[in-house]
């Protein structure tokens, strides 16, 4: 930030929403909470909520990656803008690519024997982490780009789109673990729940709302910022014509024309 220009500068709630979303991610990752989400899994299924969706989103909404190449040693700044990277991102950020693989990775660790294997797999539990993350990165910025296109990969209305169109597919994966009639995730009983009151199937259906609400209402307030961005765009585009306006209707007073 202190290399930025004053005039570059994101505004003060981008920063806030920045910092926001880098805390979340913290919280559930790098505090007692990951231990607890390991014991229950309601609280596995709030830890893959906050980093897939609540804190990747605030940190897109920041829309940080130019102060963030701007303040990185030279090494960061010339991967940042090599043409294999730029390629790689021109993939995972086609639209049917970037929903299937947000959805698709949300699905993935949750098939019950792959979910179980992770548990137990440090190796497989860092990489499930390092996906959610990753990934909601990714998706969210390529949503909420506050940027006309071009420069921005795809238009504010298939943003729009994008980010109702993978509310559904999380929707029916919540009612499906809510409504299940035998434990899915046994790996919870094996290691011990951290709140024994709390049986197999009640743990499962709390954890099947948490992925059935909460996304569903990212997706909400991403289509709203979506379409907020929209507005702005358009009322930006119809000053720049009522500025366009008035200087031909005053070089008329004075060429007569």
């Amino acid at each position: 930030m202190a290399l930025t220009p004053q005039a570059e500068r994101p505004p003060a709630w981008r920063i806030v929403a920045f910092l926001a979303g880098l805390v979340l991610t913290y919280a559930v990752l790098q505090t007692r909470f990951e231990y607890w989400s390991q014991h229950m899994f309601f609280l596995n299924r709030v830890q893959h909520v906050v980093m897939h969706h609540m804190g990747p989103l605030l940190i897109a909404l920041g829309w940080p990656g130019a102060v963030i190449k701007r303040g990185s040693p030279g090494w960061v700044q010339r991967t940042m803008g090599h043409r294999a990277l730029a390629a790689a991102m021109r993939v995972v950020q086609q639209p049917l690519i970037a929903a299937f693989v947000f959805v698709g990775s949300f699905y993935f660790w949750l098939i019950p024997p792959v979910h179980f294997r992770a548990m137990l797999d440090p190796r497989l539990y860092a990489l499930m982490n390092w996906t959610m993350v990753g990934d909601g990165i990714l998706f969210w910025a390529l949503v909420l780009d506050p940027r006309p296109k071009p420069p921005a990969r795809v238009s504010y209305y298939v943003r729009a789109v994008l980010a109702i169109g993978v509310m559904f597919p999380q929707i029916v994966l919540g009612a499906f673990i809510t409504f299940a009639h035998h434990d899915l995730y046994p790996y919870y009983d094996l290691c011990g729940r951290l709140i024994p009151s709390i049986g197999a199937l009640d743990d499962q259906h709390i954890g099947g709302v948490i992925i059935w609400i909460p996304p569903a209402m990212m997706s909400v307030i991403a289509l709203l910022l979506v379409l907020n961005a929209l507005r702005l765009h358009e009322d930006s585009i119809k000053e720049t014509d009522d500025d366009a306006s008035s200087l031909a209707a005053l070089a008329s007073r004075w060429t007569g024309r």
